[in-house]
């Protein structure tokens, strides 16, 4: 069936038992047993929930898996997927990623004995040589957070398939609306589910999947080991968000693209970040691996603009981290979302003071237009003064 249908229909999209349209939400932490070890396919929460299965078996279905995987947030999933190496792995990494990420693995892997090299995948030319004996995967994001780089998923994969190692694809811009990673080679695909997917700034989550039936077991042994699971609430929610991705999506691009027209023809403007400019270095391979350019736009204001006073001014535009939500949120990334990363490491990647990232929601564009303007107005002002 196409996307848009799967979103709806995918995975388990009704009550057997009753007919209902929608999934119950299976409010229970255990499962009665007709005898020991007999049951009805759910024996305890942590290790299966009906109604987390019920989206677990949704994103399996729309990015194309063999099993899904629904965790308490994305970075509890990124972190169980981390768990898959031992002491003494190395895996590459993106340089460009979110700050959580970044934390996670400076400040808690390290310690556990993994090592990384950090390179930008958006360059094919760096991955190879970063291989070691002991590499063992290559983690990427595309488009970044917060730049928007553009990677071959496809071309890394099979340098990685070429050297045994598994590639693992974040896909939380994208979306599987508009990027399939495991139809281009990945291997494993993950989603901070509070974004784009939930769609609403109601929930926090994160969705695991992959296309390898020895690491779905894997993960699911971790899942269960470590117990970072979605509750029965969060998952009826999640995936009621998810079946209006589709058009969703949809206009967050048509918001996007006006905004980036606005936005690239401003005077105080430095630069715009966005995979649909032409301009943009990774504008081709986006055109080639994804349906869309989805609603993130990242921009730099000239140069002793205060993004600061500029997002403060906002007044429908929500200053806020997280993005993907029918309501517009804006941040400053060095401030905000990437401030756990060292001030020489973000600008070293390209993250700038003057770098803004915006997630463009479902308002008017002109109501949006008109909120940057004022702001924009208000900072330009403020220099000149």
């Amino acid at each position: 069936m196409n996307l848009k249908t799967a979103l709806i229909h995918g995975g388990v999209s009704r009550d057997k038992a009753t007919g209902a349209v929608n999934v119950p939400i299976y409010q229970t932490s255990t499962y009665k047993q007709e005898k020991v070890g007999v049951h009805k396919g759910f024996e305890y929460s942590r290790t299966g929930n009906p109604t987390r299965f019920a989206v677990e078996e949704l994103i399996k279905d729309i990015e194309g898996g063999v099993k899904g995987f629904a965790f308490a947030s994305g970075s509890a999933g990124t972190h169980t997927i981390f768990s898959l190496f031992s002491q003494g792995d190395h895996i590459i990494v993106g340089d460009d990623v979110y700050g959580g990420t970044y934390r996670l693995i400076n400040s808690v892997l390290k310690r556990l004995g993994l090592t990384f090299t950090v390179v930008d995948t958006s360059d094919l030319t760096t991955i190879e040589p970063a291989i070691l004996p002991e590499t063992k995967a290559v983690f990427l994001e595309s488009p970044t957070n917060p730049l928007l780089k553009i990677t071959d998923i496809q071309a890394v994969a099979e340098i990685a398939k070429k050297h045994d190692l598994i590639t693992i694809v974040d896909n939380t811009f994208a979306t599987p609306y508009h990027q399939r990673p495991l139809t281009l080679g990945a291997d494993i695909v993950l989603h901070s589910a509070s974004k784009y997917l939930g769609g609403h700034s109601d929930i926090v989550a994160g969705l695991v999947t992959t296309s390898d039936s020895q690491i779905a077991e894997q993960i699911g042994f971790l899942q269960n080991a470590i117990g970072g699971i979605l509750g029965p609430q969060d998952s009826w929610i999640l995936q009621r968000g998810i079946k209006t991705l589709g058009i969703r999506m949809d206009a967050h691009e048509k918001n996007a693209a006006a905004i980036v027209e606005y936005l690239d023809n401003h005077a105080a403007i430095e630069k715009v970040y966005y995979p649909g400019l032409e301009s943009h270095v990774g504008h081709e391979i986006a055109k080639k691996q994804t349906s869309g350019f989805g609603g993130m736009v990242s921009f730099e204001l000239k140069e002793g603009l205060s993004a600061k006073a500029f997002v403060e001014k906002l007044e429908l535009i929500t200053l806020a981290e997280s993005l993907g939500a029918v309501e517009s949120l804006i941040e400053i990334p060095a401030l905000m979302t990437h401030g756990s990363i060292p001030k020489e490491d973000r600008e070293k990647s390209g993250v700038k003071d003057e770098l803004v990232r915006f997630s463009v929601g479902l308002e008017d564009a002109e109501d949006l237009i008109a909120d940057l303007e004022q702001a924009l107005t208000h900072v330009s002002s403020s220099m000149e003064g």
